[in-house]
């Protein structure tokens, strides 16, 4: 088996240039959309326990009715 036609090693060389094109952050941005994930996040967790507050509490009420 020819290594140069080998589908692997042509799938990992193409990888590896590809790879070399990406253009990274840098350390102030990845801090700044690090924190804005955490931010939403968050905020998304607290608007979804307020959201299970008031539906249990809804919940409980229909209950009671009952």
């Amino acid at each position: 088996m020819d290594i140069k036609n080998n589908k692997l090693v042509n799938y990992l060389r193409e990888s590896w240039a590809e790879f070399r094109h990406v253009t990274w952050p840098t350390k102030n941005q990845a801090i700044k959309l690090a924190g804005i994930v955490l931010g939403f996040c968050f905020a998304s967790a607290f608007l979804f326990s307020i959201l299970d507050y008031v539906f249990n509490l809804g919940y409980t009420t229909l209950l009671k009715l009952s």
